[in-house]
């Protein structure tokens, strides 16, 4: 039900966005023709700022861009995925000829290599120079396509950094080199492959049997997802595979989750503002997007810091909060706390102090600050009294 609902929900928000859909025509010296390109933009898209973009390029764009383009803004619009350009290549008429492949490898020759190269050394130029683009794309193919985008895997240099392959129908002995090769990237790329339990029975067997070999990949470049859906079929699979693949392609780029933050945060070995900051640069590196770091994200792992009790890691996190945030008193705040649990009540009583004069924060009560400052100024008092009756003796 809940998938259904989701479905439902992508499906909508793409009809309301259909406006931003563009229709256009390239023309390919490597197939001798004119192809035509349905391209969907992010909603907030503008060609004159600085923003990249990953690119989505999808494979028999006919009857799979809708889908892909629907998912897109569904999960953007939860901030779950980067805002992408969507690329579909209309290949109608033309699609077995596109696949056509050598029988043994199951790699594209003849008409199959042509277009092959067509998407590789025109499309992909086309669509960098025309848009703002950021060096992170991605494959999606269905059934024979789905095959097909596997051959960008034995390119030299990648022309995709991600692949979704729904229900491909592997042919040849290519997938029994999938695996092998996945093993040999040095740099970050993505690998999703779907089945279902309705799905041809043929492709299932093929799937799985690849599946088992890639599972038994050791690089930690790769990072490998594999679905076997249950009660849908070769058809059917496809949207839920599709928010499947892009929930676990973009998994970093979503905001901190219960499971990130008790397997990843907790144990960190080291001050937490430091894994934060280096989560965030690892998402500019793979996206080419520049992803602020929000209060929300630095207050979920200041509480790991309390729970740890790492008083070093709830400072750097306050000086970090004052770095990326200083209009608001969140980070000042933090700083106070780490130096009251330290025992610096001077210091601590300044910074709850300068905190007053900072923007609000909705989870962090000023009374509570005003009372934090009484109790420390009476520590103060003591304190004096304390060494004046030290000097007395």
């Amino acid at each position: 039900m809940r998938k259904t609902i989701l479905v439902v929900l992508a499906c909508l928000v793409y009809v309301f966005s259909d406006a931003q859909v563009t229709y256009e025509e390239i023309a390919s010296s490597r197939l001798s023709s004119v192809r035509k390109l349905k391209i969907k933009l992010p909603k907030d898209y503008d060609s004159k700022a600085d923003e990249k973009y990953p690119v989505i390029i999808v494979f028999d764009g006919d009857y799979l861009f809708e889908p892909v383009a629907g998912q897109v803004d569904f999960q953007t619009y939860f901030d779950n995925m980067p805002g992408a350009i969507v690329v579909g290549i209309m290949q109608g008429e033309n699609r077995f000829y596109d696949g056509y492949y050598e029988p043994g490898t199951g790699l594209p020759t003849e008409s199959g290599l042509r277009f092959h190269d067509f998407v590789s050394d025109e499309l992909l130029p086309y669509i960098d120079k025309k848009y703002n683009t950021s060096k992170f794309r991605v494959a999606v193919g269905h059934d024979n396509m789905g095959n097909f985008i596997n051959s960008y895997l034995f390119k030299e240099g990648l022309a995709f950094q991600a692949y979704v392959c729904i229900s491909p129908d592997f042919v040849g002995s290519l997938n029994n080199f999938i695996s092998k090769r996945l093993s040999l990237f040095k740099d970050d790329i993505f690998y999703y492959l779907a089945t279902s339990q309705k799905d041809i029975p043929q492709l299932r067997e093929s799937i799985l049997s690849t599946n088992s070999q890639i599972q038994e990949v050791d690089n930690q470049n790769l990072t490998y997802y594999f679905d076997d859906f249950k009660g849908e079929n070769h058809y059917t699979l496809v949207t839920s595979a599709l928010a499947r693949s892009f929930e676990k392609i973009f998994d970093i780029y979503n905001p901190l989750r219960e499971k990130e933050l008790e397997e990843k945060v907790l144990p960190y070995e080291g001050t937490l503002d430091n894994y934060l900051t280096d989560r965030y640069k690892r998402i500019e590196k793979l996206f080419g997007i520049k992803k602020e770091i929000s209060e929300n994200e630095i207050e979920k792992v200041i509480k790991i810091a309390e729970q740890r009790e790492d008083l070093k890691s709830l400072a750097k996190l306050g000086a970090l909060a004052n770095k990326l945030h200083p209009e608001s008193l969140m980070g000042t705040y933090y700083l106070a706390q780490s130096a009251e649990k330290l025992g610096k009540t001077k210091k601590a009583k300044k910074l709850y102090e300068s905190a007053l004069t900072l923007n609000d924060v909705s989870h962090i009560n000023r009374d509570f600050i005003f009372s934090k400052i009484d109790e420390l100024t009476v520590v103060d008092l003591d304190e004096d009294i304390d060494d004046d009756d030290d000097d007395d003796e």
